[in-house]
C-alpha cells in the first residue's frame, strides 16, 4: 500500500464513473476504464474529449495538454485490464450480489498490494470487504456527482480497513483538489445520511398534496439558497436510487424519516426514475435531458382564483429587525406604511433602522438617494396599532409567542376596518389559532418573510380551513407587487422550508453525539457535497439554538414523530445559555463584539 497510485482502474463508466475517470486523466494518472458495455466505454470516451474540448477553448489547457489527457485513458471490456492498477475504484449498480462477485474476481486479478475502493453511498463497506481475501485494502472512496466539479470526497474506513490504504486515497484526493472527510461505515455516510432524509421529507410532503412540486422546490431554492428544489434533485439523482439508499438507511436507523415514502416506490415500479427516463416528479424532453416540459400538473398561468381586495396602504406591527425590513419592502414598492411598535420611541427607532439600511443601498449604488427620500417619505412611525383604523392589509412581525400574537390581533380586530385583510409572519404557530382571536377568522392567512426580508425572495402563503378565497388571491397579488415569490402551503407546523430544514438541522446534531463525524466534517460534507451555502452547525448558530429548539419542539407536539424529537445536546446548550453568534458561543465560539 506503500505504492503510489499511479495506474488506476475505474470499473464502472456510468455518469459517476466517467467523471472520476476524467478527474483521474486530468491529474496525470493512467486510468484503465472497464465497462461490460462497449457503448458505455464509447460514451465515456465521447464524454472525456467533450470535456477537454471545453477546457481547451476556456484556455485552461492546451490542445497538447487535452492530447495527453486522452492518451491516459483506456478503455476494456474485461476485467482482467485492472491487473496492473495500484486502485481500483467501483461504480457498478448498488447490488451487494454485483459488488460483492467484482470484489472476488478482483482479488484473483490485481496485486495483493493493490488497494479496492467501493464508491457506494448506500451499502455496508464492511459487508462488500468481508467478501474479500484481503479485507483490510477494502475501503469507501465516495465521490458527488458531478465527480469534475464537485469538492467532496468522503473516505469511508470499515473496522476491517488498514489505516495505510485510508492515508493513501486521503492522499490521493487532496492531490486531485478534492476535499477528504474521513467517515465511518454506515449508509449515506455524512453528505447522504443528511441529503436523503431530507429529499425524503419533500416526497412525502408532496405526497400529501400540502404543496405543489414548483412551490417546494421553489421555497427550498429561495428559502435556503439551495442550488436545486428537493424534487428536482431527487430527479436527477434518480428516485430508484433514492430509494435504494433509503432504505439501507432505514434497515441501519429504524427512523421513520428514513422510511422510503411511498410515492418513490410507485414511481420507480412505474419507470418514473426522474431525468434518466424522462419523467420522475417532473416531465422532460426526453431520456437524459435536463430541460423540464409542461405536464398535466404543472399550473396554469391563465387559471386564477376570485380577484383580490384592493390594497393601498399596510400596517406593520412590530419594531424588530423582521418588522422593519417588512415595512421596508412594502414602502420601497409605493405603498402608504404604517410602522406599529408598543411606543413611539421604538416605532421611531425602527423607522431609524430602515433609514440606515436604504442608506447602504444608496452608497452602494442600488438605490438613489430620490428613491430612498421617497421610500422613507411612505412610512409614518407609530406608538399603537390603533394608527391600523385605515389600512387594507395589516401585517403582524412581534415576538413568537402564540399569546401575544392572540392578544394582537384581538386589537386588531378592533381597530382595522371591515374588509381589512389581517396576516400574520408567524414561522412555527397555528394561523388558525391566532385567527380565531379575531371576529374575522376568514380575513386572517398567514404571510410568512424569510429574514432578512429586503434581501429575502420567499414569502409562504399559509391559508387555513377559514381563510376566504379572495383574501388568498389579495396576497399572492401583493408578493408579487412588492417582487416576492409566494409558495402556498396549509396552515401545520413548519410550513414547508421550517419542516423540512429543521429534522436535517436536528440529524447532524444527532451526528455529532454519536461521534460519527466532527462540525467541521459535517460542515464541509454539506457544503461541497450538498451544495448548500452553510453546513447545519454554521447555520444553527446564526438562526439561534433557542429558536432552532422551539421549532423543533413545535415539529415534534405536531407530528409525533420519535425522529423530530429535539436532540439531547440541543436542549443541553440551550439550557447552558450556549445560544450560538448571539451570546458568543453554541455549536462554536466567537469572538465578543
Amino acid at each position: 500500500m506503500d505504492t503510489p497510485l499511479s495506474t488506476i482502474a475505474v470499473v464502472g463508466l456510468g455518469t459517476m464513473g466517467t467523471g472520476i475517470a476524467e478527474v483521474l486523466a486530468r491529474a496525470g494518472h493512467e486510468v484503465i476504464g472497464i465497462d461490460i458495455s462497449d457503448a458505455a466505454a464509447r460514451q465515456a470516451v465521447a464524454a472525456l474529449e467533450a470535456a477537454t474540448a471545453r477546457a481547451v477553448r476556456r484556455e485552461r489547457i492546451t490542445e497538447e495538454e487535452r492530447g495527453d489527457v486522452l492518451a491516459r485513458f483506456r478503455t476494456f471490456g474485461d476485467l482482467r485490464a485492472a491487473a496492473e492498477a495500484e486502485l481500483v475504484i467501483e461504480v457498478v449498480p448498488e447490488s451487494y450480489d454485483i459488488k460483492q462477485q467484482l470484489f472476488r474476481e478482483l482479488d484473483a486479478i490485481v496485486s495483493p498490494a493493490a488497494i479496492l475502493a467501493t464508491g457506494t453511498n448506500a451499502l455496508s463497506v464492511t459487508r462488500l470487504a468481508a467478501e474479500s481475501l484481503h479485507p483490510e485494502r477494502v475501503l469507501g472512496l465516495h465521490f458527488f456527482n458531478p465527480a469534475p466539479a464537485m469538492k467532496l470526497v468522503e473516505v469511508v474506513s470499515s473496522v476491517l480497513t488498514a489505516p495505510p490504504a485510508v492515508e493513501a486515497v486521503t492522499a490521493l484526493a487532496r492531490s486531485l483538489g478534492k476535499e477528504p472527510v474521513a467517515v465511518g461505515d454506515r449508509p449515506g455516510f455524512v453528505a447522504d445520511g443528511l441529503l436523503f432524509g431530507y429529499l425524503n421529507q419533500a416526497a412525502a410532503m408532496y405526497e400529501a398534496n400540502y404543496a405543489s412540486r414548483e412551490d417546494i422546490d421553489a421555497a427550498m431554492k429561495l428559502g435556503c439558497g439551495l442550488p436545486m428544489g428537493p424534487l428536482a434533485l431527487l430527479d436527477l439523482i434518480g428516485i430508484d436510487t433514492a430509494r435504494t439508499v433509503l432504505e439501507a438507511m432505514y434497515s441501519a436507523s429504524h427512523d421513520r424519516l428514513h422510511a422510503p415514502a411511498p410515492i418513490l416506490r410507485q414511481l420507480s415500479e412505474a419507470g418514473l426514475t426522474g431525468r434518466k427516463s424522462g419523467r420522475g416528479f417532473y416531465t422532460y424532453t426526453e431520456s437524459g435531458s435536463q430541460t423540464v416540459v409542461p405536464d398535466a400538473l404543472t399550473p396554469q398561468e391563465s387559471a386564477s382564483e376570485a380577484g383580490g381586495r384592493t390594497v393601498r396602504s399596510v400596517g406593520v406591527a412590530g419594531s424588530g429587525t423582521m418588522a422593519s425590513g417588512i415595512a421596508e419592502v412594502f414602502a420601497k414598492a409605493g405603498y402608504d406604511v404604517v410602522l406599529a411598535a408598543r411606543s413611539q420611541e421604538k416605532a421611531d427607532t425602527a423607522k431609524g433602522r430602515i433609514a440606515k439600511s436604504l442608506e447602504r443601498s444608496v452608497t452602494k449604488g442600488r438605490l438613489t438617494a430620490e428613491a430612498r427620500d421617497e421610500t422613507l417619505a411612505r412610512i409614518t412611525a407609530a406608538g399603537s396599532p390603533d394608527a391600523f383604523a385605515d389600512v387594507d392589509l395589516a401585517v403582524e412581525a412581534v415576538a413568537e409567542d402564540l399569546s401575544v400574537k392572540q392578544q394582537l390581533f384581538g386589537t386588531m380586530d378592533k381597530v382595522c376596518k371591515p374588509g381589512a385583510v389581517l396576516a400574520t409572519t408567524t414561522s412555527s404557530l397555528p394561523v388558525v389559532a391566532i385567527a380565531r382571536a379575531t371576529s374575522r377568522p376568514q380575513d386572517v392567512i398567514g404571510m410568512h418573510f424569510f429574514n432578512p426580508a429586503p434581501a429575502m425572495k420567499l414569502v409562504e402563503v399559509v391559508r387555513t380551513v377559514l381563510t376566504a378565497d379572495d383574501v388568498h388571491a389579495t396576497v399572492r397579488e401583493v408578493c408579487v407587487k412588492v417582487r416576492k415569490h409566494p409558495v402556498d402551503c396549509g396552515d401545520r407546523a413548519g410550513f414547508i422550508v421550517n419542516a423540512l430544514l429543521f429534522p436535517y438541522l436536528n440529524n447532524a446534531i444527532k451526528m455529532v453525539e454519536e461521534h460519527y463525524a466532527s462540525l467541521d466534517d459535517i460542515d464541509a460534507a454539506m457544503k461541497l457535497g450538498g451544495g448548500y451555502p452553510m453546513g447545519p452547525f454554521e447555520l444553527l448558530d446564526v438562526v439561534g439554538l433557542d429558536v432552532s429548539l422551539a421549532i423543533e419542539k413545535v415539529l415534534h407536539s405536531e407530528f409525533r414523530d420519535p425522529g423530530l424529537a429535539p436532540a439531547p445536546l440541543l436542549e443541553h446548550l440551550v439550557a447552558a445559555g450556549c445560544l450560538g453568534r448571539k451570546t458568543g458561543r453554541g455549536f462554536r465560539e466567537y469572538a465578543r463584539r
